[in-house]
């Protein structure tokens, strides 16, 4: 059985006729063709690499239905930039290093932007153990995760330096 799903993803709404069992990661790199972000677990939701953000909240893709985000707004790696501009935390990412070989990225911007966007709305200023807390469900072989933490601490500096409507700029969800 197939249902037609649309789905606002980046600010442009993708349509498609779906299983019924198809997840939201396939409908995005399948049916999109978005490639941003990674399955890297199997379906099991245990490596974070397909962390999107669903109506303002980071959810993992490959745990959800496609027809469940039917006429939601999702905001993928690739709708970061704003205007030709790498989101902070892109920017931080690269400054820092904050990657290896890069396949779990994605879902380590994702998480994390949904992080840095409720801690900068709080006026909060986490420490390392509340960063690494927050980026726990996403899980990198490559890195011990120093440098990321170290994007994440510029990230929210950098955010922080901004106007309230500066910082909404780079938080569309």
């Amino acid at each position: 059985m197939k249902q037609d799903v649309a789905i606002n993803l980046n600010g442009e709404i993708y349509t498609g006729r779906v299983e019924l069992r198809t997840v939201l990661v396939d409908f995005i790199r399948e049916v999109a063709g978005l490639t941003g972000i990674h399955v890297g677990c199997g379906f099991e939701g245990r490596c974070g690499s397909c962390t999107v953000i669903l109506e303002g909240v980071a959810v993992k893709s490959c745990l959800m239905l496609a027809i469940q985000a039917d006429g939601a707004k999702v905001l993928t790696p690739e709708g970061l930039a704003r205007g030709g501009e790498l989101h902070p935390l892109q920017t931080a990412f690269r400054d820092h290093h904050g990657l290896q070989c890069g396949f779990c990225t994605p879902g380590f911007l994702m998480t994390l932007y949904d992080y840095v966007k409720d801690i900068v709305a709080r006026g909060e200023v986490p420490d390392e153990v509340q960063i690494r807390q927050a980026m726990a469900g996403v899980l990198c072989r490559c890195t011990g995760y120093v440098n990321i933490v170290a994007a994440v601490r510029q990230t929210i500096d950098r955010l922080n330096a901004m106007t309230p409507a500066e910082r909404q700029k780079w938080f569309p969800l």
